[in-house]
């Protein structure tokens, strides 16, 4: 099964909304796996993301960065 990254950090609510989407796009793209990768367990993840979170990472390294659409997030996840 195919998994993807979601950076972000707890509380904040952009990332629940890509949490969410990620959810309701199952239904079209079949299943997946999610890891929910926290950037404040890492300096090096918090230098990198920390102005751009949330942003999904495909399993072949290609990154889609907030904001996304349910149709630039399905098309990323079909990629």
């Amino acid at each position: 099964m195919t998994t993807f990254k979601l950076y972000g950090t707890s509380g904040c609510h952009l990332c629940e909304i890509a949490q969410e989407m990620l959810k309701d796009q199952q239904r079209f793209v079949g299943e997946f796996d999610l890891d929910v990768v926290d950037i404040n367990d890492s300096d090096e993840l918090f230098e990198r993301y920390g102005v751009s979170i949330p942003v999904l990472r495909h399993p072949e390294g290609k990154e889609l960065n907030w904001p996304f659409s349910a149709q630039q997030l399905r098309d990323f996840l079909a990629a």
